[in-house]
């Protein structure tokens, strides 16, 4: 047997919330809770550790060439393609005249009708064209109204640089979900909204970053397009999720000459040791299977002198940043530019305070204008953000309408859906990162609870080496062989206790298990509440599954394999009747599971998401990104899947929308339209829900 988890000393309380939930009161199984998250975790160390070797074997420039050729290939690839380029038709609405500069309010489409809201700051003193700055924003609340971003590209402005920055998506006056009756963006931030719409993105195997950084690039085009600038001498520089986009864009477009990240390089593992993975466009899935890392942005750049500006105090670890910056050091010298990369560290926290900016005017100064620029920053009065607007309601959505990230990402995974292929058992079995369907149960028993009629024995198993699963088997008393149920509860086993009990009396055997990171194993940080964890579930385990190229609904169809072949081996159990139920968030990996095993010959979806369509043609979904695929409707959809399993039978009982609301039945009637051998059930209020279930195993 494998001990898991370390023994904690001092006392183990034996008390628990359930005697069906016996788990983490054995000792060795108290952190079971966290296992899910040190699993994906430690396969993400794994492949990191991967990649420091092969980095740590370039010996030459064109070693470093053809490094810096794979980083732009895979990170495009990760994006999905990027758009076309289309006129901007840009224009100028408005003028604030300050004593040092000019500010022009700009509207521009970086694809057609998608429209760009951004303020450009001209010098008023020296002689065009001059040095430029491209300037990306982080997340802070007014988007280019916020003071401090006003503050430093009105001290470029006044030093002789050109300046242009515009709002991010879900920020300023391009809030993407925007109420309008009430006048507020629907979802609690930008980073919910960013996430929510990038799990729409993933679907279609695009990422959010496909339109953030496209925004970027286009700004780009126009700044390089103005007479007052000099396009060969353009950097860029931002701060936080401005960070990570100048880290994106100095590695995607060669017009940028330098290039001053603030507060967003790190490493991936000190990410995944401490705050773990952020929102949906700072997340690259499947970066690191692709053997990449915060460092590769740098070395990408090089020789193009590259300023990494930290906080030690930051959320971002600063030992992280302090790794990847050795590793960019040594790049830069194996190319003969160990001048041209550097770090500046304040003792402050994230933001872009006045040491680095100070630091970024002095690199900006020595690479751009040949100079070294240590005069004092002035002092700048920061205007209103109704005084910036560009938009006559403050909304690009009320005031010009147009497309969304939403309508955008819509059409696309529409266009997937028509062109894909045929469905293919190995491309389902590729994309859910299921290496191996082969498997070898092992599992150990933790003791038995007798029941008037049945008996439950306490079984814990084995299904990957760090992984364990446990789970009752419900067997009615008497002899001779019996049908058998696989039965995964998204909200545990102990929650599918009535159900369990009804079929084990109607003659069945039943295995009720917690697929890993649910029931007992789910993470404590996913049960903890809030705006996030009620729409995104564990989006710590789950983000990191993906970025590592295993999915948790891979991951979790080994769970259920393992289930259905320890049933067969059993004694009590008729090989020729083993059925399978998925309920909730369990749903889906049964649905998988059933496809790659024949001996699961019916299966019944209890409540499960009608399709992962329906996620991207509703606005707004909760508790689906732990059932996301990246592009998996350019392969299937969930009704195709179990078109699959034909003749197989297949009961949907009370499929649900992307919210987790019942359908009515002519609705999941045309959803389900490929899959003939499915029989369709809506339960009523008063219905027990195991009847259906009953049915199935008669």
């Amino acid at each position: 047997m494998v001990v898991l988890l370390a023994c904690l000393p001092g006392r183990v309380d034996a008390q628990q919330a359930s005697p069906l939930d016996f788990l983490t009161g054995l000792t060795e199984y108290r952190l079971v809770r966290s296992m899910l998250g040190r699993h994906v975790n430690a396969r993400a160390v794994e492949l990191l550790e991967a990649r420091r070797r092969t980095v740590g074997a370039l010996r030459s420039v064109s070693d470093v060439e053809a490094r810096k050729a794979y980083i732009r290939e895979r990170f495009l690839a990760t994006l999905g393609e990027l758009p076309e380029r289309t006129p901007l038709n840009a224009r100028v609405v408005g003028t604030i005249e300050r004593p040092d500069y000019r500010i022009e309010k700009i509207i521009f489409q970086s694809q057609p009708g998608f429209f760009v809201t951004g303020n450009l700051y001209l010098p008023k003193q020296g002689k065009p064209p001059y040095p430029a700055v491209l300037y990306p924003l982080g997340h802070e609340p007014g988007g280019k109204a916020y003071p401090v971003w006003q503050q430093m590209l009105g001290t470029l402005a006044s030093k002789g640089y050109v300046g242009l920055t515009w709002d991010p998506l879900g920020q300023g006056e391009r809030v993407q979900l925007w109420d309008a009756a009430f006048g507020e963006q629907r979802l609690g931030g930008s980073t919910m909204e960013h996430t929510i719409l990038g799990i729409q993105c993933l679907l279609a195997g695009d990422n959010l970053a496909r339109y953030t950084i496209w925004d970027g690039i286009r700004a780009l085009d126009y700044l390089a397009s103005r007479p007052e600038v000099d396009a060969s001498r353009i950097a860029v520089s931002g701060n936080s999720g401005g960070g990570t986009h100048t880290a994106y864009l100095a590695a995607l477009d060669d017009r940028l000459k330098v290039a001053a990240p603030s507060c967003y390089l790190t490493s991936w593992r000190k990410l995944l040791e401490t705050i773990g993975p952020q929102d949906a466009e700072q997340c690259l899935p499947p970066w690191l299977a692709d053997g990449l890392d915060h460092a590769d942005f740098v070395i990408a750049f090089a020789p193009k002198p590259y300023l990494m500006l930290a906080a030690i105090r930051d959320f971002f670890s600063i030992t992280g940043t302090r790794q990847s910056f050795e590793e960019a050091r040594q790049i830069y010298g194996l190319v003969g530019a160990g001048e041209k990369v550097d770090m500046t560290e304040a003792d402050d926290g994230h933001g872009f305070s006045k040491p680095r900016r100070m630091a970024a005017y002095r690199w900006f100064g020595r690479w751009l204008k040949g100079v070294e620029d240590n005069e004092p920053e002035p002092e700048i009065e920061p205007l209103s953000r109704e005084e910036l607007n560009c938009t006559s309601t403050g909304q690009v959505v009320t005031a010009l309408g147009g497309e969304t990230v939403y309508s955008m990402n819509r059409r696309r995974a529409e266009r997937a859906v028509r062109l894909r292929p045929a469905f293919s058992k190995e491309e389902m079995r590729r994309v859910i990162g299921l290496e191996d369907t082969r498997v070898q149960p092992v599992a150990w028993p933790y003791g038995v609870i007798e029941r008037e009629g049945h008996r439950i024995e306490k079984w814990v198993f084995e299904t990957d080496p760090d992984i364990v699963v446990p789970a009752l088997y419900y067997v009615p008393a008497g002899g001779g062989r019996r049908p058998a149920i696989v039965l995964a509860d998204g909200r545990g086993k102990s929650a599918a206790d009535t159900e369990a009990t009804e079929l084990v009396r109607a003659g069945a055997a039943v295995l009720s298990l917690d697929l890993r990171g649910m029931g007992e194993t789910r993470s404590t940080e996913a049960t903890k509440g809030g705006e996030w964890n009620r729409f995104l579930g564990d989006y710590d385990s789950a983000m990191t599954a993906l970025l590592i190229g295993r999915p948790l609904v891979g991951m979790r169809v080994r769970d259920v394999l393992h289930a259905t072949s320890w049933l067969a081996s059993r004694e009590e159990v008729d090989p020729a009747r083993i059925y399978a139920i998925g309920r909730g968030a369990a749903a889906v990996p049964v649905l998988h599971a059933a496809a790659l095993e024949a001996r699961l010959n019916r299966v019944a979806l209890d409540g499960m998401l009608v399709s992962w369509r329906a996620v991207v043609e509703a606005q707004v979904h909760q508790q689906v990104f732990e059932n996301v695929i990246r592009g998996v409707l350019r392969y299937y959809d969930l009704p195709e899947l179990a078109a699959s399993l034909a003749p197989r039978p297949v009961w949907v009982i009370d499929a649900a929308d992307p919210m987790g609301r019942p359908l009515t039945r002519p609705a999941v009637e045309a959803a389900w339209q490929a899959a003939k051998q499915v029989r369709i059930v809506r339960r009523s209020a008063a219905e027990p829900a195991a009847r259906a279930f009953i049915e199935m195993i008669r």
